[in-house]
């Protein structure tokens, strides 16, 4: 399927497709035309790039990850490095969560 086609399909722009390409996140063929030509399975992948992004990742990680990640988000299945880094990040994030709760109180004690 063509840019536009995989666009429509799965919600993404094809600027941020372009983008996935750049970042070595989604790889399609080129036709004898030079058009890029997507796999049958490339919403899905293009799906699972942005479950792994809005999870907080980056690129690298989630280029080093996205080949064990399978299923459709949020019930991805994934290998057991990226469900580590995935618990250390909701961790960080809980931690960062209880600094604002604590920063918000410390503020709004101010305004007392």
């Amino acid at each position: 399927m063509r840019i536009g086609e995989l666009s429509h399909q799965s919600g993404v722009s094809r600027r941020a497709l372009r983008y996935y390409e750049e970042q070595g996140l989604l790889v399609p063929q080129r036709g004898c035309n030079g058009y890029r030509e997507y796999a049958e399975d490339a919403a899905l992948i293009v799906s699972q790039i942005k479950g792994l992004y809005l999870s907080g990742l980056n690129s690298e990680a989630i280029r080093r990850y996205l080949p064990c990640a399978r299923g459709q988000t949020p019930q991805l299945e994934m290998c057991a490095e990226l469900r580590a880094d995935l618990l250390e990040r909701a961790a960080a994030l809980d931690d960062d969560a209880r600094t604002a709760a604590r920063q918000r109180d410390i503020l709004l004690g101010h305004l007392s």
